[in-house]
């Protein structure tokens, strides 16, 4: 190798360089420079001195970045190769770069500094401490060479820590070598760092403070700019030590943290007072306060609670606070906030009745300092605090503190205004618009966090009142008062509903919004925590009439109103005379309008108030039906006066009226006369829903599309609905048929249900049977709904969908907000109050088929749990479900299917009684879950080959998201079916079943990272039933298979830990096909190869097709071969693994050990992530043990030591 050589391929090389970088190069240069670049780096013999020339002090930067790069490929790929004299040359190479080979700390490229660093820790990784025993004292030379020297070492100290204790980026044996070593040397390694830092921070200190010095007045100004640079190289210095540091606090043994009288953390508090080096400092303090591990170990850290360390803090806060919004100045405080927090946490653990830590002196100074974060301008920093005031709240010990009782008030007052919603960052009209600019990327941003924010206070807020309850609820009244009795400020912005009406951003109503949340927190808590004798009924009292005697036409008001008088109710069970007041006030509300006689659609406002009314009426006669018992004829006229004229409510209004009542009946605690009662309120919808003339139109689909309008062509959408009437009064049947069979029960004590004549006999185990009051009635109308279903599915046919007039052709799709809410949109702020509910015909025929569909299949939901064996045992109840609600499944929708499973098949199939499983549930779930196998698969085949789902729909204004929206509904619909079988099949001991499926949209769950299906996941007699099926029982094994390499991580989590086992366990006693265990078993490893990337379903998957190896190999020789094919298998190894389970007459291997074994056999067809899967591989050998190898004694298992990984590693190849 000449020196021409190398200086001819560095020419080359430079070219290549600067033609990637250079932004004018054409793409077609750009790659082939690139790969004489990459294949020079793998290819080349003489990398290292073509590196060690680009990488000099006299080429530009880009170029000696290359040149360092190619040493860090050679360390990285080719070091096991290279011989060691070649490896000492390039050691010392390097660490002559850092000596002399780079620019000054000031002038330095930072990716310079930092691949510098990278090469000297890989080679670290390679060859410490076995190889290189000096490695450390190297590092200490060199710092002595100066700061640019120091600030690198510090880069490489920081980025060890990383790769070896935080990613953990290397193999086991090395990274325990070279940790180990690490801890042996903490104590010189601790002591370096901080005399650096004391060091570098001491001069920095005097250069800065020489004007501020006495004698130094008279220096002329020249020196401090000669004496600038220096002070920023030691300021750099030191930043890089606070740093390295915070690489190590967070695992380094807490003795050296608190070594020396807590040095560290007196030069930490000492630091924050020092604006370049505070965020650093407070990041420290930080992580050290932030420490977990054994209480006595933790006490030193209560040093933060002495005078010296609360001054620092305190007033470091005060300094940044008082600079104004600097977002610097603004981060540092963000951080200080969290130690604060971090600082209550570990007193909350340190101080238990039986510990000897006591209650530190500055307790109230530190109470006081965490109301200032609480009462500043940042919504965002007053949240931060919430959780710790909950913890102090809930303490034994800190509860009973004067000091923190005494703190109550204030933070009640803080939360008042902290409860106002302002702060959005696209407004002005508060001071915390400012910070939320810097926290929050948009209005709806804002929103959200508030929401949750308000939620939390809420929860505190609670705690605080339960150790003072009257406190609150004084302020709460004052609070209220004051309210009813100020003038109403609707802002710069006027509402939609009407002139001089406030809109959500209205001062006036977030005070409104913001004091009813409180009074309800407050006064809810009260009633919890005091006893009867003691609540204040005359203040309650007083505070009920002059809410109900407050008059407001402003609808946003009148909501929280009636919030308040939901609050207040309570007290009126100590003056039950007070009832009709409240409802009157109620019934006001329920009709209330803006604008009398309007025909302008409601605002979204004025229905929030109706539907608040209703569901307060509701709400009292399920909570205090006792108490409104005695008032039951006054409500009733109330409610027939109203249902009379038919134009006065909604639909869903009257029927909120009429489930009240019927929550009031099931107090009668007479089956005669409640079934009388019952008789009579349902005889207006019986008449409409057996009439001639509505059973033709509910069982023949024209004439259904033709009765509801939506076969029309509308010339003016928004005013003209002829139709509006009839599809009304469907809705108003099917309404009230839900609201009877979910509201109408049967006594909860047997001794009253049996004196009403409720009871009707007992089952073969003892089980009490009741009757329903309702039952009657609804099985009177109960073909009539059957008949609306069938023909709701069968409006999905392709020849009734071409029935729909040219106004409704989309009257079957979706609701927007239904979309929105799948894709995880979210809603604009103002429309949620501001716009009329429906704003054209279209969308209001949308919203009727959407809320009919659900309804039909709630009551079929319901009927079961209200009804239960008159329902079950109804006349051929299976065929007729089957002609009706699962017909023409093919072209309903899955946003209609979802629902469907949800509301009607899951709560029928729950609690259907075990007799009726063979007549009924086997003969309706059988085909059902054939069907929605061959459903889902051939829509995730669809999805796989990622062909567009609506190619003929070419004119679609948006088909990605169209295309999105579809592979969503696929996912939710996935879960579902995942759901339901499981939920037919597994017993629920130590499995938690979700009973509602994932939020829409929603997809960030957390993964459990090792997962075990819990021993009892046994089936349930249902899923005994059901597997004894032949063709039922192979529909749930494949579904359930199939579905492990489905694109759902969710999904394939849940069936693999809850479902796959006890299915495929059920039918091993059987004789299985060889054929059918190897396809068990490659769908395990299908699922693995699309889902490994995801910790915890890897661990679940792998789990699985262990159990399923080593219960069916010894039967099955088929699995080997399937085994056999797993890329980059070892054979000796499966051998090994294969002769020990087969040999019964071995010791067994520890489950783990086995289990660890297995994983490594089948890692070839563990799936990775895309940013891993073309990772050239990087491959670091093993050095000569550390540690002598004693021999293990029989007795002690030497593999199951306290590192989890025990001494495996040694005994490896």
């Amino acid at each position: 190798m000449s020196a021409e050589q190398v200086s001819s391929l560095c020419e080359q090389l430079v070219k290549a360089v600067t033609v990637i970088m250079d932004p004018a190069s054409t793409q077609r240069y750009r790659l082939e420079a690139l790969k004489f670049c990459e294949e020079f780096k793998e290819k080349c013999p003489i990398c290292v001195p073509c590196g060690l020339k680009l990488a000099e002090k006299t080429q530009t930067a880009i170029v000696r970045h290359f040149g360092l790069q190619i040493l860090e490929h050679v360390v990285k790929f080719r070091w096991n190769n290279m011989p060691r004299l070649e490896k000492v040359y390039l050691k010392n190479n390097v660490m002559g770069l850092i000596s002399s080979g780079t620019q000054s700390i000031l002038e330095e490229e930072s990716h310079i500094k930092d691949v510098l660093s990278r090469i000297v820790v890989e080679m670290i990784k390679r060859e410490w401490p076995q190889h290189w025993p000096d490695m450390l004292k190297e590092l200490d030379t060199l710092s002595k060479q100066g700061e640019t020297q120091t600030e690198l070492v510090m880069f490489i100290l920081l980025r060890l820590a990383e790769d070896v204790v935080t990613f953990q980026t290397l193999p086991t044996q090395r990274r325990r070598d070279i940790q180990q070593t690490l801890t042996q040397n903490m104590e010189k390694i601790f002591c370096f760092l901080l005399t650096t830092l004391q060091q570098n921070v001491n001069k920095y200190r005097r250069m800065v403070g020489a004007p501020q010095e006495q004698e130094a007045l008279t220096t002329p100004q020249k020196t401090d700019l000669a004496q600038e640079p220096k002070a920023q190289a030691n300021c750099r210095v030191g930043i890089a030590a606070l740093n390295t540091l915070a690489g190590y606090i967070d695992w380094v043994a807490l003795s050296h943290i608190t070594a020396d009288n807590c040095k560290l953390l007196e030069m930490l508090c000492l630091l924050l007072n020092e604006p370049e080096l505070q965020i650093g400092a407070a990041e420290c303090l930080l992580i050290a306060v932030s420490r977990k591990g054994k209480l006595e170990d933790r006490k030193p850290l209560m040093v933060l609670f002495g005078d010296v360390a609360m001054h620092y803090i305190l007033s470091a806060a005060q300094t940044a606070d008082g600079e104004g919004l600097v977002e610097k100045h603004y981060v540092f405080l963000k951080r200080l906030c969290q130690v604060l927090c971090a600082l209550g946490s570990q007193l909350c653990a340190l101080l238990v009745s039986d510990s000897d830590v006591e209650t530190p002196v500055n307790f109230g100074k530190y109470l006081d300092s965490f109301l200032a974060f609480t009462t500043h301008p940042s919504q965002f920093l007053r949240s931060s605090t919430q959780i710790t005031w909950g913890a102090l709240f809930r303490h034994e010990v800190l509860s009973r503190d004067p000091l923190l009782l005494a703190m109550i008030p204030k933070y009640l007052r803080a939360s008042m205004t902290n409860l106002v919603k302002v702060g959005f960052p696209s407004k002005t009209d508060s001071p915390s618009c400012e910070y939320s600019r810097f926290d929050f990327d948009s209005d709806e941003d804002f929103n959200a966090f508030f929401n949750s924010f308000r939620a939390q206070q809420g929860e505190v807020m609670r705690m605080a009142c339960r150790l003072d309850p009257r406190t609150g609820f004084q302020m709460a009244g004052e609070w209220l008062k004051y309210q009813l009795t100020s003038p109403v400020d609707t802002g710069p912005m006027n509402s939609k509903t009407g002139e001089g009406l406030c809109s959500i951003f209205s001062p006036s109503f977030v005070q409104w919004d913001a004091m009813t949340f409180f009074s309800e927190s407050v006064i809810s808590q009260m009633f919890r925590t005091l006893d009867k004798d003691e609540i204040p009924v005359n203040d309650g009292i007083d505070l009920l009439q002059l809410v109900l005697n407050f008059e407001t036409k402003d609808p946003l008001i009148l909501s929280c109103v009636l919030t308040n008088v939901s609050a207040l109710f309570p007290f009126v069970t100590y003056r039950p005379e007070y009832l009709p007041q409240v409802l009157s006030k109620l019934f006001a509300s329920v009709t209330f309008e803006v604008i009398e006689e309007s025909k302008a659609p409601r605002t979204r406002a004025v229905k929030n108030v109706r539907r608040h009314a209703c569901s307060s009426i509701i709400k009292m006669c399920r909570d205090y039906p006792h108490l409104v018992l005695p008032n039951f004829e006054m409500l009733y006229n109330h409610v027939k006066q109203l249902l009379s004229n038919e134009l006065l409510l909604t639909q869903m209004e009257k029927c909120a009226l009429m489930e009240a009542l019927v929550l009031i009946s099931n107090q009668f605690k007479d089956y005669e006369r409640q079934k009388v009662f019952l008789e009579e309120l349902m005889a207006p919808v019986a008449g409409l829903w057996l009439s001639p003339e509505m059973q033709r139109v509910l069982s023949d689909p024209e004439a259904f599309i033709s009765y509801v309008g939506a076969d029309n062509k509308i010339a003016d959408p928004v005013l003209e609905d002829p139709s509006g009437l009839n599809r009304s009064r469907i809705s108003f049947c099917v309404y009230t048929i839900l609201g009877v069979v979910k509201r109408a029960r049967w006594p909860a004590a047997t001794e009253e249900a049996k004196a009403g004549g409720f009871l009707v006999g007992y089952m073969p185990s003892g089980s009490p049977i009741y009757r329903n009051p309702c039952t009657e009635q609804v099985l009177k109308l109960f073909d009539n709904l059957l008949a609306l279903i069938r023909t709701h599915n069968n409006l999905y046919t392709p020849e009734m969908v071409a029935r729909l007039g040219e106004t409704f052709a989309k009257a079957l799709d979706m609701l927007e907000v239904e979309k929105n809410a799948i894709l995880g949109l979210p809603q604009p702020l103002l429309e949620l109050y501001d716009s009329p509910v429906y704003k054209t015909v279209l969308e209001r025929m949308q919203g009727f088929f959407c809320t009919l569909y659900d309804n039909c299949f709630h009551i079929l939901g319901n009927a079961g749990p209200s009804m239960q064996q008159d329902f079950y045992t109804v006349e051929g109840l299976a065929t007729q479900l089957l002609s009706t609600a699962f017909i023409n499944l093919n072209n309903i929708p899955d946003y209609r299917l979802r629902p469907m499973l949800r509301v009607f098949v899951k709560p029928l199939v729950l609690s259907c009684p075990s007799e009726h499983y063979e007549t009924l549930v086997c003969p309706m779930l059988g085909p059902l879950f054939t069907y929605l196998h061959m459903r889902l698969s051939q829509k995730w085949q669809v999805i796989n080959q990622r062909s567009m789902l609506c190619e003929d729909d070419a004119a679609d204004d948006n088909p990605e998201s169209q295309e999105m929206l579809e592979e969503q509904l696929v996912r939710l619909l996935t879960r579902e079916v995942m759901d339901l079988i499981t939920v037919c099949c597994v017993s629920k001991k130590g499995v938690e079943h979700n009973t509602t499926a994932a939020v829409d949209g929603d997809d960030d769950e957390a993964m459990a990272t090792e997962v075990t299906p819990p021993a009892s996941a046994e089936l349930t007699e249902l899923g005994k039933c059901l597997m004894k099926q032949e063709d039922v029982c192979t529909a749930l094994l494949i579904t359930a298979y199939t579905s492990l390499s489905w694109k759902d991580t969710l999904s394939c989590q849940r069936t693999t830990t809850q479902l796959c086992w006890p299915l495929l366990k059920q039918v091993l006693p059987g004789n299985l096909l060889p054929d059918a265990v190897s396809w068990f078993f490659t769908s395990v490893l299908k699922g693995l190869q699309t889902h490994g990337q995801h910790d915890g379903c890897m661990a679940a998957l792998v789990h699985l097709a262990f159990q399923i190896y080593e219960a069916l190999r010894p039967r099955y020789a088929e699995l080997k071969a399937v085994m056999e094919q797993v890329p980059g298998i070892q054979r000796d190894s499966l051998e090994q693994f294969d002769s020990k389970l087969l040999n019964p007459t071995l010791q067994k291997v520890a489950d783990k050990r086995r289990k660890d074994h297995f994983k490594r056999l089948i890692t070839g067809c563990i799936g990775k992530p895309l940013g891993e899967q073309f990772r050239k591989e990087v491959h670091i050998r093993n050095l000569p043990s550390l540690f002598k190898k004693v021999k293990p004694s029989l007795e002690t298992d030497v593999l199951e030591n306290e590192d989890g990984e025990g001494l495996t590693a040694l005994f490896e190849p």
